[in-house]
């Protein structure tokens, strides 16, 4: 029997923006949710805009009630992290929710730049489930109850998610000089 021990890089350590910023943004979300998908470009255009004053992190918190494909989804993303591809993994997942099989997930894998010959098969076993889990149930902690659930310097934003709104509460956790700028 071989009891050689996995280590999993938790995705919990993955941001995108700079390392120094201010503010942090995090988003419990379900790769197949239509609105979740919306939310992502927002904050997507927000670290454009934002460029070294916020950073950003994405937790899994799949609604497998109503979308049967987001917790492999989510899988597949924990298994790009490995590889240190998971923001290529994590758009690709959004722009293609409406197919979540595992064959498309191999497809994305690939062109995500992810070169494991065992995806497939670490899916299957759910080698990363528990992570997925992990994420769900730290969401369930802080409230979350539905996606997207963004917070800000810890804190569940409760505004509508639009642009305007999310710039907004950012810019009121910004020095007045940086604001201007921003």
């Amino acid at each position: 029997m071989n009891n050689t021990k996995i280590e999993i890089i938790d995705p919990r350590t993955v941001w995108i923006g700079s390392d120094t910023a201010q503010v942090d943004l995090v988003m419990y979300g379900d790769y197949e949710s239509e609105a979740c998908a919306k939310a992502q470009d927002i904050i997507d255009q927000l670290l454009k805009q934002h460029r070294n004053t916020i950073r950003f992190q994405y937790r899994h918190f799949p609604l497998t009630k109503i979308h049967q494909y987001a917790h492999k989804a989510a899988e597949a993303a924990v298994a790009a992290v490995q590889e240190g591809k998971f923001w290529e993994m994590h758009h690709l997942l959004f722009a293609h929710r409406k197919r979540l099989g595992s064959i498309s997930l191999k497809e994305y894998a690939s062109e995500a730049g992810v070169k494991d010959k065992n995806f497939i098969p670490k899916l299957v076993d759910s080698l990363y489930g528990w992570t997925v889990r992990a994420d769900l149930l730290d969401g369930v902690d802080k409230g979350v109850r539905d996606v997207p659930a963004i917070f800000i310097n810890n804190v569940q934003f409760a505004g509508k998610i639009n642009g305007a709104s999310l710039n907004r509460a950012i810019l009121e956790l910004l020095p007045a000089k940086q604001r201007k700028r921003a």
